[in-house]
């Protein structure tokens, strides 16, 4: 089985900057690191893994994000693949699909796994766009996911609001992974030698045969018209008890004003 796996290097700060008039997150100079949910997704890939199958670790971003993905080989994984050129810069989305889908058909895959979503954009947009541009099945919410015997398919559990979804799906397919479904292991000495020890490949919008006017900013059809940071500010009480009188007055003002609330 040929095992892809989407991953992505996200900014390891609270402090993300914004370009105000592209709309569009300001990576330079921020630390990076692998997106969570995508290690657990690596993870769930090398749980099922059998001899003769490949893991393969496909990512689109900047040239700095070749440090962050080298974690994936020191957890196991066969190769890595980054797609960065110029070209993709202020991908939206959809855009970001279609160039994790031309790497797809390119090195072929049986099953892709991804995190549900990404700590900086939160859409959980990816997973089911690649399905919808490679025209396969999808499966998200994923908390477990097993092999069928020597069947080209999987089974898994999604979890919903109403319950939980068993279902069995043929290959090829997508899954994206919510972290319930495993705990990603640290990484080894060894696996960070082996890490090292091999460099990841790189691919750009040439090397994929996409045109330029297909991918970044330009041929991303989604827009931020306006970015607004919130103000917070709050009209606070303070009391400092330092003897049993004044903690009863406290908390009985604590009730007066949940009281308030309730009105």
């Amino acid at each position: 089985m040929r095992i892809a796996v989407l991953m992505k290097q996200v900014p390891d700060t609270d402090e993300v900057k914004m370009d105000p008039e592209r709309g569009t997150m300001i990576r330079d100079g921020a630390g990076g690191i692998v997106d969570p949910l995508d290690l657990n997704a690596l993870e769930a890939a090398m749980q099922i893994r059998k001899d003769g199958d490949t893991v393969t670790i496909l990512s689109m971003g900047p040239p700095q994000a070749e440090e962050s993905l080298r974690e994936g080989l020191s957890l196991g994984a066969d190769r890595v693949v980054l797609a960065t050129d110029r070209a993709f810069a202020g991908s939206d989305t959809w855009a970001t699909s279609k160039v994790l889908v031309a790497m797809l058909e390119k090195i072929g895959a049986d099953l892709i796994l991804a995190g549900e979503k990404s700590t900086d954009g939160e859409t959980g947009q990816v997973g089911p766009e690649v399905a919808a541009l490679l025209g396969i099945p999808i499966e998200t919410r994923v908390t477990r996911l097993e092999r069928v015997g020597d069947e080209p398919a999987i089974e898994v559990d999604c979890t919903l609001e109403e319950g939980i979804l068993t279902q069995r799906v043929q290959l090829p397919c997508v899954a994206t992974v919510l972290s319930d479904i495993n705990v990603p292991p640290l990484s080894t000495l060894a696996g960070k030698k082996r890490a090292y020890s091999q460099e990841p490949e790189v691919v750009t919008a040439e090397s994929l045969s996409l045109d330029p006017g297909e991918v970044g900013l330009e041929a991303s059809p989604t827009r931020v018209v306006r970015i607004d940071r919130p103000k917070i500010t709050r009209a606070a009480e303070k009391f400092l008890a330092k003897h049993d009188e004044e903690l009863e007055a406290g908390l009985n003002r604590i009730v007066e004003i949940l009281s308030d609330c309730a009105l």
